[in-house]
C-alpha cells in the first residue's frame, strides 16, 4: 500500500498515461467561446475608452489618469493574447502550459490534484511536493477528460495499490 503522500507507483502512472491516450496530448488552454468573449469585451472596453476620450476636452483630461487607463487596457490585451495562444500539454514527463510564465510540473513532483470544472475554464489544480499550487486550464474535451483521470489518480496523494 502506498503512503498517502507517495506518488503513484510506476504501474499506476503507466495505467494513467495509457488511459489518457496517445501522448503527447496538447490542446488550447481556453475554450474558443471564452477567447472570443474576451476579445469582444476588450474591443467594447477599447471603444468605450476612445469615445470617452473624444467627448472629454483636453482641459478635463488628467494625464496620469489617462496613463493608468491605457496601462490597464494594455494589461488586459496582454492577458487576452495569452489566453488566445496558450497551449496545455500532457506527456510522459508531466504537465506543461504556456502562459505569461511557463507552468510545468513533473509527474513525480505532484502531491495531489483536483479537477475544478468552472463555466469558463476546466481547471486542474496541482499541488507539488513543496506545497506550491499550479493551475492548468483545459480548453478541449480531451484535456478535460485527462484532467479528471489525473485528479482521480492523485486525489489526496496516490490511491492505494490494488489488492492492498
Amino acid at each position: 500500500m502506498n503512503h498517502p503522500d507517495a506518488p503513484p507507483s510506476s504501474l499506476q502512472l503507466a495505467a494513467l498515461l495509457q488511459e489518457i491516450g496517445p501522448l503527447p496530448l496538447s490542446g488550447q488552454a481556453w475554450p474558443d467561446w471564452v477567447k472570443i468573449l474576451a476579445w469582444i469585451l476588450l474591443a467594447a472596453l477599447g471603444w468605450e475608452i476612445v469615445t470617452t476620450l473624444i467627448q472629454l476636452s483636453t482641459d478635463n483630461m488628467h494625464p496620469a489618469m489617462l496613463a493608468v487607463v491605457l496601462v490597464c487596457f494594455l494589461g488586459l490585451a496582454v492577458i487576452a493574447w495569452f489566453m488566445q495562444t496558450s497551449i496545455t500539454t500532457i506527456d510522459t514527463g508531466g504537465l506543461r502550459q504556456s502562459w505569461l510564465t511557463r507552468r510545468e510540473i513533473a509527474w513525480q513532483d505532484i502531491r495531489s490534484a483536483r479537477f475544478v470544472p468552472l463555466m469558463f475554464s476546466k481547471r486542474l489544480i496541482v499541488i507539488s511536493r513543496t506545497g506550491r499550487a499550479q493551475v492548468f486550464q483545459g480548453g478541449t474535451r480531451e484535456l478535460e477528460k485527462a484532467f479528471m483521470r489525473i485528479a482521480a489518480t492523485y486525489r489526496h496523494g496516490a490511491p492505494p495499490a490494488a489488492g492492498g
